[in-house]
C-alpha cells in the first residue's frame, strides 16, 4: 500500500513535474506511450491508463519505477529519486486514467516551463527564451531546476 496516497497539492506538482521532466520522454506526459521514443522501444512502452498497469499493485508499480525492467529501456530510477518521490509517481499513475483537461492542460504547461522535454516539444510548441548560443559556447540543456 502506497505511504503517500493522501497527496498535498505540493506534493502532486511535484510528482507532475519530475512525471514531466523524467519519464514523458517515453511514457508521454498523459502516461500513453505515444512518443517517438515510446513507440520504437523494444518492447514497446505501455499505455499506464490501461488496465495491464493499473490493475498492477502499489508495491509492483514502485518496484518497476525502482528498479526498472531489464532488457527494457525502463531504467532504475532508485539511485537519482527518493523513496518519497516514487511513491507521488506511483499516486500520478494511478491518476492518468481519469486526468482531467486542467490536468492535462497543467501538465502541458510543465513540459513547456523547460527541462529536456522541452527540447522534445514540437517545433509549433518550442519557446526560446534566450539567445542562440555565439560560436564556441554551447547553450544549457536545463533551463528549469528540478528539486528531489
Amino acid at each position: 500500500m502506497n505511504p503517500r496516497q493522501q497527496q498535498t497539492a505540493d506534493m502532486i506538482a511535484e510528482a507532475d513535474e519530475h512525471f514531466v521532466e523524467h519519464c514523458g520522454i517515453c511514457h508521454r506526459i498523459d502516461g500513453r506511450g505515444d512518443t517517438l521514443i515510446g513507440k520504437n522501444l523494444y518492447p514497446k512502452v505501455p499505455d499506464m491508463s490501461q488496465p495491464d498497469t493499473q490493475q498492477l499493485s502499489d508495491g509492483e508499480v514502485y518496484y518497476i519505477i525502482s528498479n526498472g525492467i531489464r532488457l527494457t529501456g525502463m531504467p532504475a530510477w532508485r539511485f537519482e529519486d527518493k523513496p518519497e518521490a516514487i511513491w507521488d509517481l506511483v499516486s500520478l499513475i494511478r491518476r492518468l486514467p481519469k486526468l482531467s483537461p486542467d490536468e492535462l492542460q497543467r501538465l502541458q504547461k510543465a513540459r513547456e516551463a523547460g527541462g529536456e522535454l522541452s527540447e522534445q516539444a514540437p517545433e509549433s510548441e518550442k519557446k526560446e527564451t534566450a539567445e542562440p548560443p555565439k560560436e564556441g559556447e554551447t547553450k544549457p540543456k536545463h533551463t528549469h531546476v528540478h528539486k528531489h
